[in-house]
This record gives C-alpha cells, sequence and structure tokens, in this order.
C-alpha cells in the first residue's frame, strides 16, 4: 500500500468497471455525469433547494415559460432537462446558433402533434436563445402565449439586452450562478468513483489536490472541470504502467500536460466583457491599482484586444481625471501608441504603466460633467442668439448691425481677464465647468473664482 504521496493509480487488476470501460469509449463524462433528477442535481442551491419556489413549481407540474440566464458550465441544459422529466413532457431542443425561423416551425409542429396525438406536452428548450434575432423571437412568442409550448431558454448573456421585451414579459429569468469551488470539488469526485457513468476508480486513487487543481482551472464551469478530468484520465493511462504510483508531483505533472492553458471566461461582446472592463474602469477611478491591475491582467488572460483597453484609458483620462492631472491625458496617448508600436505581449508592460498613474493620479470629472450640461442646455434650448459682440463683422453692414461692438480683446487687460459676458443672455448666470479643490484643478478653481466675479452683463 502506498503512502500519503504515492497513491497506486491502479489499485486493483481490473482498471475500469465493465461498464465504465464500456461508457468510457462512448459519450464525453459530462455527459454521462449530467444529473437526470432534481435529487442529483447540485451546485444550484437557490433553484433546487426543496423549499426554493421553482422546485415546487416543478414538483406540482405548475412550469412555465422561462429563461435560464448563467455562464458557461452552470447547469442551464441539465436543469431543462429535468423540467421535463419531473413534469413528464416531451423535450425538443433547439440551438439558436444553428436554427432559422424553419426549424423554429418544424418544432412548433412536434408540439402540435405531440399534444393532439400524444395528449403530452412539449417543453421547447433554445440554448443560445440570446443568438435568436427579432423576426425569430416573434415566431415563438403566438406559440408561447397559446400554450402550444413551453419555451425554456438558455443564454450566457443579459437577456434585458439581448431578448425583446414581449418574450420578457412571457417568460420570467431565473439566473444560475458559477458554480463555488467546493461544488465543482464534489462533482469531480462523484464523476471518478461513479462505477457505471464515471470512471470507477477507488476513491483513493486520485490525490486530494488533484481535484482542487482541476476545480480552479474549471473557473466555475463543470462541463470545463469534467473534460479536464476525463483528458487527465485519458493522458494518465497511456503515460502510466499498472505499477506506476501516482504522486502529487506525478499528477500535477500529468494534468499540466493534458490540459493547456487556464480558461478564463470571457466573451469580447458579452456580460462578462461588459462587467470585466467595468470594473477596471471603476477601480481607477476608485484610485485602486491592485484592483486595475487585477482586472486588466484577467482582460488580457482572456485574449482581449490591448487597444481596446487604451482607448477606454484615453478615455477615462479626461472623463475622470480631466485638469486635476492634465498629464494623466499625455500618459494614455503614449500608452496607446505604445501598445500600436510595440504590441503584445511586452505591451503588458506599458499598459500597467498607464493603469498605475491614471489610479494613482487625483480625480475630477468636472470637464465631464461641464461639457454634459453644455449639451442639455443646446438640446433644450436651442440656438439662442449668440452676444453681439462675439459676433464676427466682416462687412460694413454686419458692423453697423453692432456685429463685434465692444467686444473687449483679453490681452489688452491686466493678467487677460475682461469684465464681458460671453455665453447667450439667457444663460449667462450658468456655471458648466465647476473644478473640484484637488490637484491642479484646486488652483484652476481659485483662477476662475477671481475670474467670475468680475464677470459682469453687458448693458
Amino acid at each position: 500500500m502506498a503512502d500519503d504521496n504515492q497513491i497506486e493509480f491502479f489499485s486493483s487488476p481490473e482498471k475500469l468497471s465493465p461498464e465504465a470501460s464500456s461508457l468510457n469509449s462512448q459519450r464525453p463524462l459530462a455527459d454521462r455525469m449530467r444529473p437526470r433528477r432534481l435529487e442529483e442535481y447540485f451546485g444550484q442551491h437557490h433553484l433546487a433547494a426543496t423549499n426554493a419556489s421553482l422546485r415546487r413549481a416543478i414538483e406540482k407540474d405548475l412550469v412555465g415559460s422561462m429563461i435560464f440566464w448563467g455562464p458557461p458550465g452552470t447547469g442551464k441544459t441539465t436543469l431543462a432537462r429535468i423540467v421535463a422529466t419531473h413534469t413528464e413532457r416531451e423535450f425538443v431542443a433547439i440551438s439558436a446558433v444553428l436554427a432559422g425561423v424553419k426549424d423554429i416551425k418544424d418544432a412548433i409542429a412536434t408540439a402540435q402533434y405531440n399534444l393532439r396525438t400524444l395528449n403530452r406536452r412539449t417543453i421547447l428548450f433554445v440554448d443560445e436563445i440570446h443568438r435568436f434575432n427579432k423576426n425569430q423571437q416573434d415566431a415563438l412568442l403566438p406559440f408561447v402565449e397559446d400554450g402550444t409550448v413551453t419555451l425554456i431558454g438558455a443564454t450566457t448573456e443579459n437577456p434585458s439586452f439581448e431578448l425583446n421585451s414581449a418574450l420578457l414579459s412571457r417568460a420570467p429569468i431565473f439566473v444560475l450562478k458559477t458554480l463555488e469551488f467546493e461544488a465543482l470539488i464534489e462533482i469531480l469526485k462523484r464523476a471518478a468513483t461513479d462505477p457505471v457513468e464515471g470512471l470507477g476508480l477507488k476513491s483513493q486513487q486520485l490525490p486530494e489536490s488533484l481535484f482542487r487543481i482541476i476545480a480552479q482551472r474549471a473557473n466555475g464551469d463543470a462541463r470545463r472541470a469534467l473534460g479536464i478530468l476525463e483528458d487527465f484520465h485519458v493522458y494518465a493511462l497511456s503515460e502510466l504502467s499498472d505499477a506506476s504510483p501516482l504522486t502529487n508531483e506525478r499528477a500535477s505533472e500529468l494534468l499540466e500536460k493534458s490540459v493547456g492553458q487556464k480558461f478564463i471566461r470571457y466573451d469580447a461582446r458579452g456580460e462578462e466583457h461588459y462587467n470585466t472592463i467595468s470594473a477596471f474602469i471603476k477601480s481607477l477611478r476608485d484610485s485602486d491599482p491592485d484592483a486595475a491591475l487585477y482586472y486588466l491582467a484577467r482582460m488580457l488572460e482572456a485574449g482581449e484586444e490591448p487597444l481596446f483597453i487604451a482607448r477606454r484609458m484615453v478615455i477615462f483620462a479626461s472623463e475622470d481625471i480631466g485638469n486635476a492631472e492634465p498629464r494623466g491625458l499625455q500618459v494614455a496617448l503614449a500608452v496607446k501608441e505604445a501598445v500600436d508600436f510595440v504590441g503584445m505581449p511586452e505591451a503588458r508592460i506599458n499598459l500597467a504603466h498607464g493603469v498605475t498613474f491614471l489610479a494613482a493620479c487625483p480625480k475630477s470629472n468636472a470637464s465631464y460633467v461641464g461639457i454634459e450640461s453644455a449639451l442639455e442646455d443646446v438640446r433644450n434650448h436651442g440656438n439662442l442668439e449668440i452676444p453681439l459682440h462675439l459676433r464676427n463683422a466682416p462687412t460694413r453692414f454686419m458692423k453697423d448691425q453692432g456685429y463685434g461692438k465692444n467686444y473687449q480683446y483679453a490681452h489688452d487687460f491686466e493678467d487677460g481677464i475682461t469684465e464681458q459676458v460671453n455665453l447667450p443672455e439667457q444663460l449667462n448666470s450658468r456655471r458648466y465647468y465647476q473644478p473640484k479643490p484637488v490637484g491642479l484643478e484646486k488652483s484652476i478653481s481659485d483662477r476662475l473664482l477671481a475670474l467670475r466675479t468680475r464677470k459682469k452683463p453687458q448693458n
């Protein structure tokens, strides 16, 4: 018997049970281990617990149309199949990635046949439903409304962005959460030891540390976790002889060779994209360079376009720093140029340079607030009359009309400050730019205070 650091991978003459050996050559492990009953459904306690409203609706066969929203590998498809099983309904599945209006019509025809001939209702499961365009979504509505089908849509994208209001009003959203670390470990252990659907290994055949490494790499995705475990098992079978011990170190080595790079969930146009860039900008705004670097690293690791990040930094430098530290815009533009010139992977250093500077800068959104306020007045008041003294007067007629009359040339005045009012009369009391007493903007604030007290309306 091996000690704790030297576990026999093949501890019995038969490496796998006959059932597991047969299944091993067929369906993927993740599909074989898919729960079939509510009692087996694991990791979404808020939906599947005995007192959860969705579970009670399933058990009482009071299920209506619904949308499951959650990251990949959290059990959306599995839960839809469980709903069909518990309510004894037919299950028809289509993928919005591949399906067109004809496929929807065929699915509806199947549902109508099931109801008319078999007296059985149908659950129509639409995977990646956010990929349906407006016409495809509208094609479903009449049949959802008349009960021909109970629609269950699955999406990794925020339904409020992707689905039309008519469909959302008829299908409440249930949120599935990223699977917790311990839940993934439990799922992996079940798959490893299940003698029929799983790998059929004895509990002591895999080091505990291996399950934890796989769970970390899976990033909350059960399907990926099971795929990693299966790849590791196949690779280990080819590398280890019957007498080979599987130490923790050896298991980690085999895992590295079988799995490749850690998976970071990220979609360049999806929910995780917007969540991550939002967290990045808000961390910069909160002067938190550590969090900003972390979210920068997540985006880079997931393959985000570096110039996209640099462009957002350029915007941030004016929107959230502004005149509190004018060098912020210079640094952001320099980073953009460096990223374009250097390219990845070295450009990560330029990005980090800019991120840490921008995060550490004093913050002011006074310029941003100012332009937004000015735009609001332009939209509300239209083209107000520009004061005559500011108008150009290239002709005698225009001069006779008062264009340019009494204009005060700033350079003719001590310290360059005149007393003329330059806003339209209706807005002459407006103050769009209100500098904050931070960084360089503090001195700007003091100067503007003196300037504005000398401005008086023209007669």
